[in-house]
């Protein structure tokens, strides 16, 4: 049986707030559903997180006029506070964030094996989107 290799994609940006403030806006419910999105006509209306080893999550993602939508959640793998999430999705790709603080900064490095249905360019564009509205929504509260 032949197996074959993933692609691991990275996305990254710097955000101008404290590491503290960083992860909770990243693993609270409540602010994951205020910036999981990548174009403003989708959204997420759910969002539910157990953040400890073995602890699931779960997303939904839809387009805001109800037509179109699908659950994105896994499992975590690793979680250290403030420093690295690692999480295993549904269909088996991995994830990888790292968090860095500098300052009154903290950047983030997002590390996902892409999926096969979509071209990798479309893909690294929609999560360095979805990354990119979590800083607009961090940095704007």
């Amino acid at each position: 049986m032949e197996t074959k290799e993933k692609t691991a994609l990275t996305v990254q940006t710097t955000v101008n707030a404290p590491i503290s403030k960083v992860w909770e806006y990243w693993t609270k419910p409540s602010h994951v559903i205020q910036w999981n999105h990548a174009i403003d006509s989708w959204h997420s209306p759910r969002a539910e997180s157990d953040l400890r080893p073995g602890g699931q999550f779960s997303y939904r993602m839809e387009a805001r006029d109800g037509s179109i939508g699908f659950d994105f959640g896994g499992v975590y793998d690793v979680v250290t506070p403030m420093n690295y999430i690692e999480s295993t999705l549904g269909d088996g790709r991995k994830i990888k964030v790292n968090f860095s603080a500098k300052n009154n900064s903290t950047h983030i490095e997002e590390t996902f094996d892409a999926e096969t249905q979509n071209p990798m360019d479309l893909q690294r564009a929609g999560w360095q989107a979805i990354l990119d509205n979590f800083k607009k929504y961090l940095e704007a509260n």
